[in-house]
């Protein structure tokens, strides 16, 4: 089993690493791990979606923080926007190949989290009778 030590250690290896202050990874693990990020990539890993549709999977999101969240993540490259010329216009998001590799890692961890919240859940309520 590998130790956290040991992981940490390995990411020395690496020419970018998350955990220095100047390192551009950490905007994009901001990106990805932010609250609307992650869900928004986990939407679109299902196919494209226009606008509306995507604000309508990810219930929630306001039109302005969905469309901040997506300029980042196409920005970063994770994203792809196709606008269509037509009236009115249409315009489709979807995945590029490197956003699909990193919304499959989030989803695992989705899917983690959401099997285990029987256990979050139960030790919430252990933690707040402790401090009540």
């Amino acid at each position: 089993m590998t130790t956290t030590q040991e992981l940490a250690e390995g990411l020395d290896d690496l020419p970018y690493n998350v955990f220095a202050k100047a390192c551009p990874s950490r905007g994009t693990l901001e990106h990805v791990m932010g609250r609307w990020g992650g869900l928004t990539l986990g939407a679109l890993y299902e196919g494209s979606l226009r606008f509306n549709e995507l604000r309508r999977r990810v219930d929630g999101v306001s039109e302005k923080m969905l469309s901040q969240t997506l300029h980042a993540l196409e920005r970063d490259g994770l994203v792809h926007r196709e606008a269509q010329p037509t009236n009115p216009p249409r315009v489709d998001y979807e995945l590029t190949p490197l956003g699909r590799q990193v919304a499959e890692r989030l989803l695992t961890l989705i899917h983690f989290v959401e099997g285990s919240m029987d256990e979050v859940l139960a030790a919430r309520e252990r933690y707040d009778s402790a401090r009540a």
